[in-house]
């Protein structure tokens, strides 16, 4: 496609003007960034240039910043209007030359097109990327793709908006072209207020208007002052109507003639306290009736008059031209004979209340058949009649009709996207997705509604239902439980799922009610009465996943083509929700189940009782490289490690599974202490090239006869930069065992030396090794995590091995952690007893 498309240039353009980043984008593209763990998330509208109106991440471009589209990646995204991913942009020749990815801005990038409603332009690009190389799956693609639809349905209501306030400003400069002006005086505070036509009308600028009546003395020829005060005083007295003409001398000394029209309102205890108003120039019409009548023929708008009988006195050439009928036959007829179905209508209404009450008119009305149209209507009431003037604002009203059902479409679209972000963030599933989405779309598109999932055994199960009137929401549930069992095989809920098509149902109770057998399902459904309904199945990647059932009451209109429409564009993007969920599901099932394999049981030596967890992250779809080990070297001494490998991907997972082999090899085979054993593992990393960094921490327990003779074990420990071991000793206290300098991450500088620090326990003492996804985190400074990880510590000590780390974990990490956790414990039990029944059975291999 070539970039240089016209139509393609102006879809774009007419977007980017109007749009810009609000909440309902930024959550968005927050999500993106959550659900990918990308480091940068942006999205580009493309018309000419490529304008960025929206990021999330770590800032790379601003919103509102323009570069030619030939410049960017996401030109690669509008040629092929297909998404286009790259591991490493810099290796690609295609893309390496870009400015931003010269800059080390973009390295790993993904982009998925845009396109506007009608399908045909990409209107923009939504990208995730980052300045590190990263493969990029088919989950990914799925899930930015998945994304776009409701990108693209931000900006759309975001455009719209726009749009219809500039039809707003328009219809207000038609009107302001009758060149009436309107005033406000607040008797009360002696403050007058002109709209902007009032003050053109009578040459004052907004800065020098005084803003008190000496703005109209001011203006007044000096021969109207006296009579203008005097009718101006007997309005307010009387409190009434009133109506005036005027001379006006303007500063220029051009002298025009004003007609005014208004009336003096009262408050609650009958003190007149306003005078309102409306005022025209009308010097040409003291210049002669003949150049009146140019002026209104000349009008583009249609104008006519009626005599107080409700006769046509005048009628323009639009006027015309807009009703339908000759001058001839206006002139002189009776405007309720002519236009009888103007009866008891708005126009009367308005009509008859303008001449009642000597009030300015103006309103918005349908007249039917056979003039067919909608009008906008100005009423100005005199003694000899009522002058008006209208506009056909037919196409005006269907373009404004038309873009509020757009804009409640993008409104339901944005309540179904938020409702489904938040269950996917919250990990609620398909069934907690499912019930969110049905609270969406009631009442827009129904009053009631019923959703169904496909278990894992293939059968169809209602899991709930929801009603706009709350007191019937239960009977909603309870006609879900009974539905399914006593629907015949003929039901429109089974042909939506056998056709995969929307089932409109015209009567619901034909197709379904008066089948129901008697009992429990028969009440709840006639309780409901629905009175028409609309089936239509979840279906994505060509398998059913559920279905919805969309019910409407007998007072309201069945669902029509654009609603259906509008139905069927909810159930596939709520398919595709479920089913990118049950993947992100499978996924994380599938990571932990792998992680989990890489870690095997701990040893449990004589009266050594040790446990180990491993918490996956509650928003991890892939796996980590959180690790533990407890194992013993051919000497007997027990050997408790524990790491931490920077990342949280495949390649995470593999340098975690190579590191932990390598330090229980080299611990194993050369029986060494923990700093030797570091060290040697970081320089087997360089030698074979495993490029990684990780935190570690490795401590051996040792004993002599003299040592076990007196109840006490050594514990001799090391640390790679990792969170510092904690010591709960007999007498309750909890130590905290680290050194004033931490030691190099593993990966950073292998021939740098490594210490080594030995503690001397009490038997009795409980040793704790734990990584830093279970005191760190946006929401837990580490020094406050392990602060508070001490303090449960010494409140909890007494409880059994197991049952404390199970409490430590949900303790410090109630709603899950964004990160991997993984914990190892020993507890020495003393040797002058047996081993404790709550140890367990002594599990050792025979070498030691």
């Amino acid at each position: 496609m070539s970039l240089q498309d016209r139509d393609r240039i102006a879809a774009g353009g007419r977007m980017a003007v109007a749009s810009t980043s609000g909440p309902g984008l930024q959550r968005l593209l927050d999500l993106a960034a959550a659900l990918l763990a990308a480091p940068s998330v942006g999205v580009a509208l493309v018309g000419e240039v490529q304008t960025v109106v929206g990021t999330s991440g770590r800032p790379v471009w601003q919103v509102g910043v323009q570069r030619r589209l030939s410049d960017t990646l996401g030109r690669t995204v509008v040629a092929a209007r297909a998404p286009r991913a790259y591991a490493d942009a810099r290796a690609d020749p295609r893309v390496a030359d870009l400015p931003a990815v010269r800059a080390g801005d973009v390295v790993g990038y993904l982009g998925v097109p845009l396109f506007e409603a009608t399908g045909e332009h990409v209107v923009g690009v939504l990208a995730a990327f980052g300045p590190e190389p990263r493969t990029w799956t088919d989950a990914d693609v799925a899930m930015l793709v998945q994304l776009a639809g409701p990108v693209v349905s931000e900006l759309e209501l975001t455009a719209m908006t726009a749009e219809l306030e500039r039809s707003r400003l328009r219809g207000d400069l038609a009107i302001e072209a009758a060149g009436i002006g309107i005033f406000d005086w607040d008797l009360a505070a002696d403050r007058l207020d002109w709209d902007e036509q009032m003050l053109r009308l009578l040459d004052y600028d907004r800065e020098g208007f005084p803003g008190t009546i000496r703005a109209l003395l001011d203006r007044l020829h000096p021969d109207e002052v006296d009579r203008v005060r005097s009718v101006i005083d007997a309005a307010v007295a009387a409190g009434g109507p009133f109506e005036l003409e005027y001379r006006a001398l303007l500063p220029s000394g051009e002298e025009r003639w004003m007609a005014s029209r208004g009336r003096a309102l009262r408050d609650g205890t009958g003190a007149v306290t306003r005078l309102l108003g409306a005022v025209q120039d009308v010097t040409r019409q003291r210049h002669g009736e003949a150049a009146v009548a140019r002026v209104l023929e000349s009008m583009p708008a249609a104008f006519f008059s009626l005599a107080r009988d409700w006769r046509f006195s005048y009628v323009n050439a639009e006027a015309e031209r807009l009703l339908g009928r000759t001058r001839e036959e206006l002139i002189g007829g009776d405007i309720w004979e002519l236009f009888p179905s103007a009866v008891d209508s708005d126009f009367e209404v308005h009509y008859r209340g303008a001449m009642d009450t000597g009030e300015l008119a103006v309103f918005q009305a349908y007249h039917p058949a056979p003039l067919d149209a909608w009008y906008e209507v100005r009423a100005w009431p005199s003694a000899d009649g009522l002058s008006v003037y209208f506009l056909d604002v037919t196409q005006r009203h269907r373009a404004e009709e038309t873009a509020r059902q757009e804009t409640e479409r993008l409104a339901l679209l944005a309540r179904v996207t938020d409702s489904l972000s938040d269950a996917l963030i919250s990990r609620r599933g398909g069934r907690g997705a499912l019930a969110q989405l049905m609270q969406a779309v009631v009442p827009g598109l129904g009053d009631w509604v019923i959703g169904s999932l496909v278990e894992d055994d293939g059968r169809l199960r209602d899991v709930g239902g929801w009603h706009r009137d709350p007191e019937l929401r239960p009977v909603v549930d309870r006609y879900a439980e009974l539905r399914l069992g006593a629907l015949r095989s003929t039901a429109p809920i089974v042909a939506a799922l056998a056709t995969g098509e929307l089932t409109v149902v015209p009567d619901v109770a034909a197709a379904v009610g008066n089948g129901l057998p008697p009992g429990a399902v028969s009440e709840a459904y006639w309780t409901l009465d629905p009175a028409t309904a609309v089936a239509v199945a979840l279906i994505a990647r060509g398998r059913v996943l559920g279905a919805m059932s969309v019910y409407r009451s007998r007072d309201r209109a069945p669902m029509d083509a654009a609603e259906q429409a509008l139905l069927k564009e909810v159930a596939d993007r709520v398919a595709l929700a479920l089913d990118s969920a049950a993947l992100h599901e499978q996924q994380r099932r599938m990571a932990e189940e792998l992680q989990r394999s890489l870690l095997t049981a701990p040893p449990e030596p004589d009266h050594s009782e040790i446990v180990v967890r491993y918490v996956p992250a509650v928003q991890a779809a892939q796996v980590g490289g959180d690790w533990y080990d407890a194992f013993l070297q051919p000497g007997g001494a027990t050997v408790l490690a524990i790491g931490d490998v920077v990342g949280h991907d495949t390649v995470a997972a593999a340098a975690m599974g190579q590191l932990r082999s390598l330090l229980r090899g080299i611990a194993y085979s050369s029986g060494g202490g923990p700093a030797a054993v570091l060290s040697d593992l970081d320089r087997a990393m360089a030698g074979l090239q495993v490029r990684t960094l990780a935190t570690a921490a490795v401590a051996r327990l040792e004993q002599t006869a003299e040592e076990r003779a007196q109840g006490l074990t050594r514990l001799r420990w090391s640390s790679a930069g990792h969170p510092p071991l904690l010591v709960l000793h007999p007498d309750g206290r909890v130590e905290e065992l680290a050194t004033e300098r931490a030691d190099l991450l593993l990966g950073v500088a292998p021939e740098r030396p490594r210490r080594e620090q030995v503690q001397v326990l009490r038997r009795g003492a409980t040793v704790v090794l734990y990584t830093d996804g279970l005191v760190e985190g946006p929401d837990l400074p580490l020094d406050d995590g392990v602060s508070r990880l001490r303090q449960l510590l010494g409140e909890l000590g007494e409880l059994p091995l197991d049952q404390l780390c199970d409490q430590l974990l949900q303790r410090m990490r109630p709603g899950g952690s964004e990160d991997d956790v993984a914990l190892v414990a020993v507890r020495l039990h003393r040797e002058d007893r047996p081993r404790p029944q709550a140890a367990g059975p002594e599990v050792v291999p025979p070498t030691p």
